[in-house]
Parts: C-alpha cells; sequence; structure tokens
C-alpha cells in the first residue's frame, strides 16, 4: 500500500507542528557580564529595592505584574546598567542597557529565545534609542521604527528600555539619598 498525498500532506503538517520548538533555540549574542565588562568594566553592583510605588509604577509601564523585591543593577559614576528579561511573545528576551544622565548610552540585546524577530539584535535597530530619555508620563522623546515581523520584540526592548530608564531615576535619588 502506498499514502494518498492528503496522507503525506498531514503528516508533514504534523511533523512541522511537532517541531516548532526546536526554532525557538536561545542565542546569545553576549553575555551579560562581558556586557558590563565591555560598557562598565570595574563597575559596583548594587540593588535598587521595589518599594510598593515604585513596584505599581513599574507594572504600569511594563503592562503585567513585576515579581520581585528588587532589582539587581551595576554602577560606575553617573552611569548605570541594567540587564533585564522581558517576554517578547512567549519567550523572555534578555537585554542591557546603559543609562547616563537619564540618557541611553547603550542598548544590545544579549539573548534572544524567540523564534522570530532576532531582528532587534542589529544596531541598526537598537542605536534608534540612543540618547533617548523617558518623559513624565513614561514615554520614549522619541518614536521608535517597528520591524515587519518582529513587532512584539520592538515592543519587548521598548520597555525594557523604558524600565531601565525609570529604574536609573529611581537608583539616582536612592544614591542622592544617602
Amino acid at each position: 500500500m502506498h499514502r494518498s498525498t492528503p496522507g503525506k500532506c498531514l503528516a508533514a503538517w504534523l511533523a512541522l507542528i511537532c517541531s516548532l520548538p526546536v526554532f525557538a533555540m536561545e542565542t546569545v549574542y553576549q553575555s551579560p557580564a562581558d556586557f558590563l565588562g565591555e560598557y562598565l568594566p570595574g563597575c559596583r553592583q548594587e540593588a535598587l529595592w521595589l518599594s510598593s510605588d515604585l513596584k505599581a509604577e513599574i507594572e504600569r509601564l511594563v503592562e503585567h505584574s513585576w515579581h520581585g523585591l528588587r532589582v539587581r543593577y551595576c554602577r560606575q559614576g553617573e552611569k548605570t546598567a541594567w540587564i533585564l528579561d522581558e517576554i517578547g511573545k512567549t519567550e523572555p528576551i534578555t537585554s542591557g542597557v546603559v543609562v547616563n544622565e537619564g540618557r541611553v548610552e547603550r542598548v544590545r540585546v544579549l539573548i534572544f529565545r524567540e523564534s522570530r524577530g532576532a531582528e532587534v539584535n542589529r544596531s541598526a535597530f537598537t542605536r534608534q534609542y540612543d540618547n533617548a530619555s523617558l518623559g513624565e508620563d513614561h514615554s520614549l522623546d522619541r518614536n521608535i521604527d517597528g520591524i515587519t515581523g518582529a513587532t512584539l520584540s520592538v515592543w519587548a526592548l521598548n520597555r525594557q528600555v523604558k524600565l531601565a530608564l525609570l529604574l536609573d531615576r529611581f537608583a539616582k535619588r536612592d544614591s542622592d539619598d544617602d
């Protein structure tokens, strides 16, 4: 007996659906430690403890609940570096964001785990954030051009950059209080 064409199509379709998780492999562009070593060598590790007000502000900004009592970051003078995870479509995207005096100095996608949207790693995309700042309404002071087919990854990076800028403000306030 030989299989009919519809049977072969069904078998091929099932094989494709079952293999989709294979396509969502983790790609490490740069380790968090290497990112910190490159952009803030010798920085001091610190933790920003989250008050209930700050946690509520973070949740409004990222548009989902936030788990944890603190956020770790690295400081060197006026610069802070944040290693943040944010869900794209289904998987976390890990990025490094350096903030200098309330403005973005560098954004780098460190680890990408989604099956689509990896174009957000390209420097042509991440350079759009250079020198960006956060308005009082939690919006960036510029428009970020999207990437066709990578909308959810772009939104995730936007949230990460805005979050780094917000956290930098609070970290600066905490250090000014000391």
